[in-house]
């Protein structure tokens, strides 16, 4: 990460006060370190006190103050973010998948929950600060926003939600200057993709299809969800940025 970060101002978002949901584990605590390294105050939440004892215990993340929020509870997001003094950017990473299993009507619609819903109460209750602000938001999709894989119905849909959902929300937050985009992550190693990207023959076939012929790591996230909420993107809103080495315009 330390090229990403070298990119920009070392105080770019000193001052600033940042929400991760979904910020103890892979793509949401990369994040979540980008920004603390920028000179932000991060506050990134994780749904189990074991993955908010594991984030604590990295120590890239000492500077990241690590909170439980169950992201499917209006009441405890609109009490959690009511608390916080200001708001400057809310990142929207919480997100889980359940291959398979999401044909189940339950799972499906948990996976939904988590996925698209949490982003639309977490955008909402943050709306006020962020309005105080001129702040930004930044919620993942991903390339399965474009692409279909039959074992994650779910996911898939809830991923498309959030392509849609930031269209809407952009225009909703627009007037008062918010800024609302997505990132799209392509293959990235991650524990959710593990069983891929440590397969001998299904690893090396995807990062073959992708343009740059490898995958990608969350770090390579970081930059983009950075510029998203920096001034460098001011005119910037209700985009869906691809971050996935061209895996999806791939041809073949």
């Amino acid at each position: 990460m330390d090229d990403v970060i070298a990119t920009f101002r070392p105080d770019l978002f000193a001052g600033r006060q940042v929400l991760v949901s979904g910020g103890t584990t892979g793509i949401g605590l990369a994040m979540a370190k980008g920004f603390a390294r920028l000179g932000a105050e991060v506050v990134a939440t994780g749904s189990t006190a074991a993955r908010l004892e594991s984030a604590k215990a990295d120590r890239e993340a000492d500077k990241i103050r690590f909170e439980k929020l169950d992201v499917k509870d209006r009441a405890a997001i609109d009490a959690f973010v009511g608390g916080l003094a200001r708001l400057d950017v809310l990142v929207n990473a919480a997100g889980i998948a359940r291959p398979d299993a999401e044909y189940e009507e339950e799972t499906y619609l948990e996976v939904i929950d988590v996925n698209l819903n949490s982003a639309m109460r977490l955008a909402m209750a943050a709306y006020p600060l962020l309005k105080a602000s001129r702040g930004a938001i930044v919620n993942t999709a991903s390339m399965l926003s474009y692409l279909a894989d039959a074992r994650v119905p779910a996911y898939g849909a809830s991923k498309t939600g959030i392509v849609g959902l930031t269209r809407a929300l952009a225009h909703r937050f627009g007037p008062d200057g918010i800024r609302v985009n997505a990132i799209a992550p392509g293959y990235h190693k991650t524990d959710m993709t593990k069983d891929l990207w440590t397969h001998d023959e299904h690893g090396p076939k995807i990062a073959d299809k992708a343009a740059l012929k490898r995958w990608g790591s969350v770090d390579d996230l970081v930059g983009t969800a950075l510029f998203l909420a920096s001034p460098a993107a001011a005119f910037v809103t209700a985009t869906t940025l691809p971050v996935d080495g061209g895996y999806v315009v791939s041809g073949f």
